[in-house]
């Protein structure tokens, strides 16, 4: 298999949506190997170059007949491997990933124990990121991160049995086990809401 058919089965293996850097292929391949072998991929649009040394697998909607924007939550994680920085979804950035914000965001933050930095993703989007004491870190799942981080900036007193099922609905089913073992060491409240978002049957 030639090198261009081992870096792109690598990368497609990751799932559509996946978001990547170079370092992320260094422990596999030859680094000059890699560059020139992403840029080709690139050009023949079997991946996709979202920033400068930013990459991604794009998902594409028959639907639409398109690409569509890439996953945030991916590209955040890509610069946090790139970088080596420990990284958790804004509050606020939290409310639109979850469809819970009233406003269309073209501005996405994450916290981080790295500098303040600002990236243009595909010319249309703000991925930010800000140095900050990080207080959830550490989930293994993005659903927990953005579920705890939401609630967080909606406060206690402003979450309804309506903000339960909106976040609900979001999530897949097969995932409230993992959300409910992930998030145990989370503030006790936010933790008695997870309960009830992940209940089954209901």
């Amino acid at each position: 298999m030639k090198l261009y058919e081992k870096v792109f089965y690598f990368i497609s293996g990751h799932g559509r949506g996946w978001a990547f850097s170079s370092s992320d292929l260094i422990k596999k391949f030859d680094r000059q190997q890699i560059d020139s072998t992403l840029s080709d991929l690139s050009k023949n649009k079997r991946i996709r170059r979202i920033a400068r040394g930013i990459y991604d697998y794009p998902k594409y909607s028959d639907f639409l007949q398109k690409e569509l924007s890439p996953d945030i939550y991916q590209v955040a994680r890509a610069y946090a491997r790139k970088f080596n920085w420990r990284i958790e979804v804004s509050g606020d950035s939290a409310l639109n990933l979850l469809d819970l914000s009233t406003q269309i965001q073209a501005k996405y933050i994450y916290l981080s124990d790295g500098p303040n930095k600002r990236y243009k993703i595909l010319e249309n989007i703000t991925l930010e990121f800000k140095k900050s004491a990080l207080k959830d870190i550490g989930f293994k799942y993005k659903e927990s991160s953005l579920i705890v981080q939401s609630l967080k900036a909606l406060g206690k007193d402003h979450i309804t049995s309506k903000t339960i099922h909106k976040i609900k609905e979001q999530i897949d089913y097969k995932m409230y086990d993992k959300i409910l073992k992930d998030t145990q060491s989370t503030t006790l409240w936010v933790y008695e809401i997870i309960k009830q978002i992940c209940e089954k049957n209901k």
